[in-house]
Formats: C-alpha cells, structure tokens, sequence
C-alpha cells in the first residue's frame, strides 16, 4: 500500500485575490524556460533565417548577439558551479542509507517517504510519531536528538538494522515564537538544543560512518533566511539558524580538505507551508510567496539523487539574502517595514494550532515527483 502523503494542515481563513497565484518567482521561472533559455535564444534567428532573412540584417544580428550573450551565461554559470562544488560522486539508491532527523511530518516525512518509495533505505529520527504510521521502505526510530546518549544507541541499531548510514538530513527545528522577554530560561535551552546543539550532535554520532563509506556521502543541513535577516519574536531561533548556517560552512570547508569524497548541500527557505510557522502571515505574496515542502523536497532530492554540493534557496528572494546585509542600515530598516518581517509573528499559532480541522489528503504530494 503507498504512503499518504503529509496531512494537509488548517490555515487561518484569508481573502486572496485573483492574482494571488502570481509571484516574482514564477515570472523568473517562465522567462528561464523561454526568453533567456539558449535553445529558444537561437531559435529565432534560424527562424529569421528561415525566412530567407540576410545574415547582417539588424534584427539577425541582434537576435545572435542575444542568444551568444544568453549562451555565455549558461556556461559561465556551469564553470561556477564546478569550481564552487566540484564533481559529483555516484550515487545508486539501493546502496545509500538516509538518515533523516525530524522526519515524523513536514518536509523530512515527505523526502523519507520518497526515498523510501524509491527504494533507498531511510531511518527516521523524531520524538514524536511519524504522521501517517509506517510507509514503504522507511523505519522510524524514536529519538531525541538533543540527548547525546540517545542518539548514540540509536545510531548503533540504524548500522545493525539497515547498514552504514550514507547520506544525514538534519531538519529537526522547533518554533517557540516568543519574544526575548517572554521566553523563558527552558525555553530558550529547549530551542537552541533542537535547533543548534542536535546538529553538532548528530554530526559527531553519524559523520565518522560517512566517513568510513567507501562509496562517500551527503549531508544536508535545513537552514533558514531567518538566520540571516532576524525577526522579532524569534531571537531563539534566529540565533540558533545563524548558527547552523556557520557550522554547514566550515564543515564544508573541512570535509573538503580531509574528505572529499563527501557532500554538502545548504537548504536556507523563506516561510514554508509547515506546522512550523502555522498562523505566520507573508506581507506580500508577490515577493516573498510561501514556500511548499513539495518544491523544496524536489531540490534536497535533486542535490542527494546527483551527488554534487549545492546551496538551496527558495523562494528567489532567499537566494539573494545575503545581499540584505551589505545595504546601507537605513535601507535595512525600510526593507524590513516594507516586507512587514517583524510584525509576521504577530499571528503565529504554531504546530499546537496546525491540525485543527486538518484532514488527510491522499494523492497529492507524493504524485509531484
């Protein structure tokens, strides 16, 4: 029987317009496919010359100067791609063995069922139970990653029951949404443990398997533009994605030196339809449209399926965030008003309020890839 795909969660009742569907996003999409594609840019000057058109007529020779220009582009990026990341190791889903922590729902639960449906082997690592109870393929291990001790025994029985592990998802997050001075001393040790302690944890557990893999490994580390910009009423977690985000980068930069066999991809999303953020409002759906774990989950597996190293940002606006902090500070300040950052968790339920009146869908998510 497959598996379901994630619940689909409640969001609060919202006035969208006609235009809602439309962002910044999928314009760049449509014009990366069309007008700045090389196979299109060269089409319409075969198609002028098909029309008995001269070589040095102005309109040929403004559309081969395009398509060159459009050409040049597509290959200065893939040498920047291969200077910044490097070759690609194989990678044969039968032998890899993906680890993946917070994977009972959201994001991890869609790439573990995935995975599993492709016949990869996942295990996956959470305090609570997976949503949809057991799937193809996947085997749940309860576990809490903040407690070192835990995660060693389970790490031995993952080796026992399913092999060396080859590939470590680090997703587990937890959303308090409390500003600094209502959050609590626990609190505030519960969120940086989870979100930043657990990947040094988990890291040091399962990076000596990878390690020793003779066919290399991945891993990936779920980071937030959060980390970059900050927001009001997230201190706690904003610190801790700053955090991981840092940590991701040196790693990176060691395994490059000691082991290159292994790869690393950074996942840093905007506002992803999640129970994580449940209540949160995007001020503005054009520019900063939410994020679905099915689009993000299309990339990670994109990354892991090829075996390169990669940077994931999603949605557009994200893959330029870092831009954000070398603008003047009266500049920051009108973004942050502009984009409304600071007043978005002003309505956060979180995932206590996601599943009220939530019912499964059954087709949807799994269908997309």
């Amino acid at each position: 029987m497959p598996p379901s795909p994630p619940p689909q969660y409640a969001t609060p009742p919202q006035r969208d317009s006609w235009f809602a569907p439309l962002s910044i996003d999928l314009i760049v999409k449509v014009f990366k496919t069309t007008f700045f594609h090389p196979f299109i840019a060269w089409i319409v000057p075969l198609c002028f010359r098909a029309q008995n058109m001269f070589w040095d007529a102005p309109p040929m020779l403004v559309s081969i100067a395009w398509a060159a220009l459009i050409s040049l582009s597509w290959i200065a990026g893939a040498i920047n791609d291969r200077m910044a990341y490097g070759l690609p190791r194989e990678v044969d889903l039968s032998d890899e063995v993906i680890v993946i922590t917070g994977g009972a729902s959201g994001l991890g639960l869609l790439i573990a069922e995935v995975y599993g449906m492709r016949g990869a082997t996942v295990a996956v690592l959470d305090v609570v139970e997976m949503e949809n109870g057991e799937a193809r393929g996947v085997t749940y291990y309860k576990c809490d990653v903040t407690d070192k001790d835990q995660l060693a025994r389970v790490a031995a029985k993952i080796e026992r029951d399913l092999g060396t592990p080859t590939v470590l998802i680090n997703n587990a997050a937890i959303v308090i949404g409390k500003p600094l001075l209502d959050l609590t001393f626990p609190e505030i040790d519960r969120s940086l443990s989870t979100n930043l302690l657990s990947h040094f944890y988990t890291l040091k557990t399962f990076l000596p398997a990878l390690a020793r893999s003779e066919i290399g490994g991945t891993i990936v580390t779920v980071s937030s533009v959060i980390g970059t910009v900050g927001a009001a009423g997230l201190t706690d977690y904003a610190a801790a994605k700053a955090g991981i985000s840092a940590l991701h980068r040196s790693l990176a930069a060691e395994l490059r030196q000691s082991h290159p066999e292994i790869r690393t991809v950074l996942v840093t999303p905007g506002q992803l339809s999640t129970p994580l953020f449940y209540g949160v409002q995007t001020p503005n759906r054009f520019l900063a449209p939410i994020v679905e774990p099915v689009d993000v989950a299309k990339e990670v597996i994109a990354a892991i399926d090829n075996g390169r190293n990669a940077a994931i940002g999603m949605p557009l606006y994200a893959r330029w965030i870092n831009w954000y902090t070398v603008l003047p500070a009266g500049l920051q300040a009108v973004a942050r008003r502009v984009a409304g950052v600071d007043m978005a968790m002003k309505t956060f339920v979180g995932r206590a309020g996601a599943k009220k009146g939530g019912k499964e869908k059954q087709e949807l998510a799994i269908q997309a890839f």
